[in-house]
């Protein structure tokens, strides 16, 4: 019985370990995209009108092009929708995104303490099964050997 248990809270943790990874991904792409906010961010700071820039055509391929009205930034909102702001609010569009970005940051890394925590109590009932197995091989053992006659 004890050994079902064992393999049970094996494949409880193995899952566990899987979920926490993925979450980690999360975080990871959660940063990244926080990352290239930043750096939107920096650029409407310090790109005026006419200013050049390289614009991304795809495939690893940029095309130079001249900024007509720095006044004019389409940002994206999220769920296919896309909106047009001044400068000025484009940044604080931009920095609330941020926010949101750092709270989910903190929503999945409280998820992450969780499972493992749970991971944790997982483990220390795997090891008293196996102490517990240990202990009943050891009292079979020397029932089994009587006194030398």
């Amino acid at each position: 019985m004890s050994q079902q248990q064992l393999q049970q809270l094996s494949q409880e943790l193995q899952e566990i370990d899987e979920q926490i990874e993925a979450l980690q991904s999360n975080v990871e792409a959660i940063q990244q995209e926080k990352t290239e906010v930043d750096e939107a961010i920096e650029a409407l700071d310090s790109l005026e009108t006419e200013s050049t820039v390289q614009v991304p055509v795809g495939g690893g391929a940029y095309l130079r092009a001249t900024i007509q009205d720095i006044d004019e930034v389409i940002v994206d909102l999220g769920a296919d929708y896309a909106a047009e702001f001044e400068e000025d609010d484009a940044v604080d569009v931009l920095e609330n995104k941020k926010e949101r970005l750092d709270d989910r940051i903190d929503e999945v890394n409280e998820d992450i303490a969780e499972l493992e925590t749970e991971s944790s109590e997982l483990e220390q009932q795997a090891q008293q099964l196996q102490q517990q197995a240990m202990q009943q091989q050891m009292q079979q053992m020397g029932q089994g050997q009587g006194p030398d006659e």
